[in-house]
């Protein structure tokens, strides 16, 4: 088999659906959620997060025509992207909007397609997203975070088991989703607005208030944990 046929089977999507039902879906769900409730387990993943959050900021400004120049995550949680563009305007919104959700929004859709045969092409973009980012990439800490998503995304990827590959992503995900959460309540719970959030941010940017740029991330975030969360329920019963 040549190489060509060698990177074909890694991306192709499976010949059926990956079912995602009964006690392999419990276990799967229940080592996802120990992931979240052990403490010095999310004090590691959930630099996951920020890393999505950041990389949600770069590629939707890149979308809408912004130029991603750069990123961080830091291990307090907190992170920071740069695009360059119009300081204001329609792309800076959506750039700047784009942060909480995108790790949400990313973590259902690993859950639906995992159970739909498309877990090697999704991991597949998830590699080559990866691999663009690295030039970007602004601290060590940023450097170390990128090369362990790298080299799990890419065993995962190589050593294809369409079994595996379904329930990883539907742990990952369920791990963004919560994840996702749990970052945008810090925001929410903090005694003092800080001005260079998102959420002020996005309110200095346009004539809406702080709270009100709030309710769109919850409307978005809470559209796509309904999605992910009826698929899962749908293989429990």
């Amino acid at each position: 088999m040549d190489w060509t046929s060698e990177l074909a089977d890694r991306v192709a999507p499976a010949a059926s659906a990956v079912p995602l039902e009964g006690t392999p879906l419990v276990a799967t769900l229940l080592l996802a959620a120990a992931a979240i409730v052990i403490d010095p387990l999310w004090r590691i993943l959930r630099i996951a997060i920020t890393l999505v959050h950041e990389l949600g900021h770069a590629f939707v400004g890149v979308l809408v025509g912004r130029r991603f120049t750069g990123f961080v995550v830091r291990a307090d949680m907190s992170g920071h992207a740069v695009t360059s563009g119009k300081p204001r305007g329609p792309g800076r919104i959506v750039t700047t909007w784009a942060g909480y959700p995108v790790p949400a929004i990313v973590g259902a859709a690993m859950v639906v397609l995992a159970g739909s045969g498309w877990a090697a092409p999704l991991l597949t973009a998830a590699l080559a997203l990866i691999t663009l980012a690295l030039v970007r990439i602004r601290s060590a800490l940023t450097l170390l975070v990128m090369l362990a998503a790298l080299a799990g995304t890419a065993a995962l990827w190589w050593w294809r088991d369409d079994v595996l590959q379904a329930h990883v992503l539907v742990a990952v995900g369920v791990v963004l989703i919560i994840g996702a959460w749990r970052h945008l309540g810090a925001v929410i719970t903090a005694g003092r607005p800080d001005r260079s959030s998102d959420p002020a941010v996005l309110a200095q940017l346009s004539w809406l208030p702080r709270p009100v740029w709030v309710l769109t991330f919850v409307l978005a975030m809470g559209t796509a944990t309904t999605i992910a969360a009826r698929t899962l329920y749908a293989g429990l019963t």
